[in-house]
């Protein structure tokens, strides 16, 4: 008799980072466009913070540095500032840490999976995890992004504000 193959469970666990800049005095987010074929023609709520699972074993902040990576193709660097964790409707756990850094979304270098496409025709095509990175104002980036992950961009615009009033206070 022929044992079945377990059932591989879903990572119910994502950690991501949030890369920012200020340009002309506003806070601008990474935001990353997922690829494949199911996720094309999507715009308005289709951007996330990169972000990927847990390997056994490994470290949240770790994850988050090695997905970023991943996806991106960019260095993430210190300091990290925590934005804490969300949650998507499917359950799924989002946590996720912000940096300063900038880069050209232009030269996004992403990791490839495979996907049978069209579905159930045998035929197997590889495509990008990730088509496309862009900077996003916060008010650009409310109309863009997946709503469950809006509030940790919302969290960093609150640590800048409280930053930069810091700076200013004599």
């Amino acid at each position: 008799m022929a044992t079945a193959k377990p059932e591989r469970k879903p990572n119910r666990v994502s950690a991501g980072l949030l890369m920012y800049r200020v340009r002309d005095g506003r806070l601008e987010v990474l935001l990353v466009h997922l690829g494949g074929p199911y996720w094309k023609r999507k715009d308005a709520g289709a951007w996330f913070v990169p972000k990927g699972g847990l390997e056994e074993g490994e470290e949240e902040l770790a994850a988050a540095r090695r997905e970023f990576q991943e996806e991106t193709g960019m260095e993430p660097h210190e300091p990290y500032l925590e934005l804490g964790s969300v949650h998507h409707k499917n359950g799924k756990r989002v946590i996720a840490w912000a940096f300063r850094g900038d880069g050209d979304p232009g030269k996004l270098r992403s990791n490839r999976f495979q996907l049978e496409w069209p579905p159930k025709s045998g035929k197997f095509q590889e495509f990008p995890e990730i088509d496309r990175a862009e900077f996003f104002t916060v008010a650009a980036a409310a109309k863009k992004m997946h709503p469950a992950e809006l509030e940790l961009v919302q969290r960093l615009e609150k640590m800048a504000m409280q930053g930069e009033r810091a700076r200013s206070a004599p």
